[in-house]
Order: structure tokens, then C-alpha cells, then sequence
């Protein structure tokens, strides 16, 4: 059985993920859903049959459990089948749910002014400012090295990225210049933003919870996450024009669509452009004197 820890197919799949280089949350996810269908079949995993897979489905729909996790399970089932028990057929059987893809939560910059102003010290307008600043995720933030600012190229790097691609972004002179502010006052020796133990990295569920209690102290009414700061570079960037495959690799996006998703929300770009119908006001007037 997959829950029992010492189990040979549960092992299998740790090894099987550890040879791949998942990241341990992953794994740990992973393990968790191949658990949950083996407590639904009572049995062990690699017992299971088609119509296992479809009941289990059904059970899933059922519980009215929502798109991203069922997803999850779909992903960490696939890759039972199809790679620790090297049966593919009953992989077929498995259907993600579509999940319709909502426009992003976007600050304006004086919302983000607000949000920079309030936060608590040197160390979070640091963090805040390499949010929206380098348009990065939480969990690069955090993961940040001093060694990774390059202040002669203006550069900071991403390593590793989502997808384990590295990447490098642009290192504006003002966030420069807070980052040196931290640097001098804390003296970080290996993470930029080290945690209540420096050994370690702070961590993104901390980040988070000080962006949100900062953005409800600066009055913003929106709902704001480190995320929040990423959608608004991007956004930001599209309305100024920036060339949107060039906001592709600064986000690391592998897929352009991804990346077009802030032409639904970049609202400058959206009001600077002419309807067609301009183009039909003076055929208009002279139909109506006609």
C-alpha cells in the first residue's frame, strides 16, 4: 500500500521522482493524492483497473472537490501509472478539469506606491521592491542569494526558476539602492532575505502574510498577494509599451499565453487605442447630410 511508509511501491515512486529532480513539496503532493485513491480502493494502487480510475473520478466530482486539486491528483496519478507501474493504459483513462482562466488582480502604481510606503522596515520594502520591481514569484524572492545581485551588469538572477530555468532580469537603480539599505543594516551573508534562523530563507508563507497585512494597513481594498506585485509588472510593462516576448522572459513563462493573459487587464493599453469607429466619423457626418 502506498501509505504504508515503508512500503516497496511507495518508494518506488520517491525514487522514481527523486531521480527526476521534483522538488520535495511535489513529491510530498504527489505521495498524498496516490494515498488518497488508495484509501478509496482499500486496496493497493497497483491493483487498480479502468473502471477504478472512472469510479474514482466520479468520486472526486461527487465531493465537489475543486478543479486545481482534482488536477493534482490527475498529475500525481498519470505519473503513478505511467511511470512506477509502467502502466500507461490506465493513464488514458484520467481527465484534468478545465479550468477558465481568470484576469489577474492588477495595482495601479499609486496603489503600489501606497503599498511600498507602508512597509514594516528596510528588510520587506527590499522584498516588496524585488516583487514588483523583477516581476518575480514568491518563492524566488525567498530564495534570493546576496551573491545573486550583479550590480555591475544591473542584473539580478533567478535561480532556479519555476521549471528549473534559470533566468536573469533587470535590477532597477531605486531597488538598487534598497537593497544596499538592507544589506548595510542587516549584513545578510548568504540568503538576501534570511529567516528568523539565518540558515535559512524566509519563507514565502511569511512574505505573503506581511503583503497582505500591509496592503489592508495602506487602505487597499483589493485583495493582494506577492502575485499581486508580479501580475502589476507585468501589466505595468504592457502599457508601457514593452514588447510583450520581452515580458515573457523576464516573467519565465514557457508558453506566450501565459504571458498574454496581462493584454486583458493592461487598461492604458486598452483605452490608448482607437475604435474603428473613429475611423468612420467623418464618413458618418457626410451620410447624414447627404
Amino acid at each position: 500500500m502506498i501509505d504504508q511508509p515503508n512500503s516497496p511501491l511507495r518508494q518506488r515512486m520517491i525514487e522514481d521522482m527523486a531521480s527526476r529532480r521534483f522538488k520535495e513539496k511535489v513529491q510530498k503532493d504527489y505521495i498524498r493524492h496516490v494515498r488518497n485513491f488508495a484509501v478509496f480502493l482499500a486496496r493497493s494502487p497497483d491493483t487498480a483497473t479502468a473502471e477504478d480510475v472512472r469510479l474514482y473520478q466520479l468520486h472526486l466530482a461527487e465531493q465537489k472537490i475543486g478543479a486545481p486539486s482534482v488536477n493534482a491528483a490527475v498529475a500525481a496519478l498519470r505519473f503513478l501509472f505511467n511511470v512506477t507501474l509502467e502502466r500507461p493504459e490506465l493513464a488514458r483513462h484520467l481527465a484534468g478539469v478545465h479550468m477558465p482562466r481568470r484576469a489577474p488582480v492588477v495595482l495601479s502604481q499609486d496603489e503600489v506606491s501606497l503599498l511600498l510606503d507602508a512597509a514594516p522596515g528596510l528588510k520587506y520594502r527590499a522584498a516588496f521592491g524585488v516583487a514588483y520591481g523583477a516581476g518575480l514569484r514568491v518563492s524566488e524572492v525567498v530564495a534570493l542569494k546576496v551573491s545573486d545581485i550583479d550590480s555591475q551588469r544591473m542584473t539580478l538572477r533567478v535561480e532556479p526558476g519555476k521549471g528549473q530555468r534559470d533566468r536573469y532580469v533587470m535590477l532597477s537603480p531605486q531597488l538598487l539602492e534598497w537593497l544596499r539599505d538592507w544589506w548595510r543594516a542587516a549584513r545578510p551573508q548568504a540568503w538576501l532575505f534570511p529567516g528568523q534562523n539565518p540558515v535559512n530563507p524566509m519563507s514565502a508563507r511569511q512574505l505573503s502574510r506581511v503583503v497582505r497585512e500591509t496592503a489592508r494597513e495602506a487602505g487597499i481594498a483589493k485583495r493582494v498577494s506577492p502575485h499581486t506585485l508580479r501580475h502589476s509588472f507585468a501589466t505595468h510593462l504592457l502599457e508601457q509599451n514593452v514588447d510583450i516576448r520581452v515580458i515573457q522572459v523576464l516573467l519565465g513563462h514557457a508558453k506566450l499565453e501565459t504571458t498574454a493573459l496581462y493584454t486583458r487587464v493592461a487598461v492604458n493599453t486598452i483605452r490608448d487605442i482607437a475604435s474603428p469607429l473613429e475611423k468612420l466619423k467623418d464618413l458618418v457626418g457626410r451620410v447624414q447630410h447627404a
